[in-house]
């Protein structure tokens, strides 16, 4: 996901941090420099969701307006597909695949004392 506050903020003609946390402290959310700051360089970690309904209100905007997706990067994460096994010339498999895991049975405890 990629964050798009400040981009958005500026389409509404606001263009500092200061403007939109004064924006929104008229419409009942306080928050402190540090936080302001963080929403507006970067991408936060966390968010609440009654904080970004109030961004969401004062923007005139919709949290799809806020958060972009970005599906090449899910698709980066994904790990390597494995190519199936191969045989060796002598007819064994290679040593890349594993064995098929198999339950261990577990112990018998002793029956409590009586």
């Amino acid at each position: 996901m990629r964050w798009n506050l400040r981009l958005h903020a500026a389409g509404q003609g606001i263009w500092k941090s200061t403007e939109l946390r004064r924006r929104l402290l008229d419409a009942g959310m306080e928050i402190s420099a540090g936080k302001m700051s963080a929403l507006w360089t970067g991408t936060p970690t966390t968010i609440r969701l009654d904080d970004l309904d109030v961004i969401c209100a004062v923007l005139a905007c919709s949290p799809a307006d806020l958060l972009i997706c970005e599906p090449e990067k899910v698709a980066a994460r994904k790990p390597a597909a494995q190519a199936p096994a191969s045989r060796t010339a002598s007819g064994e498999t290679s040593a890349v695949t594993s064995a098929a895991v198999t339950p261990r049975p577990g112990r018998r405890r002793s029956a409590p004392p009586a």
